[in-house]
């Protein structure tokens, strides 16, 4: 039995304050694979590392190899 305020009571009338589990639900697209999203997710993270790789040899003078 629940409370108005969400927490639950049980039938020896003690109140449960663990936390109230929510409602499983099942994702109609996956996001696993050569989906859309996980190629702009590619995507985006390489131009991130290219740009960063760019910054660090212009901040430096040396290229990504020449800094070890």
């Amino acid at each position: 039995m629940t409370t108005g305020k969400g927490s639950i009571v049980d039938d020896q009338g003690k109140m449960n304050n663990f936390a109230v589990e929510p409602d499983v639900y099942v994702q109609e697209e996956s996001r696993a694979g050569f989906t859309p999203y996980a190629e702009l997710l590619n995507g985006r993270l390489a131009m991130i590392g290219f740009v960063s790789l760019l910054i660090l040899e212009v901040a430096t003078g040396h290229g990504l190899f020449g800094q070890f």
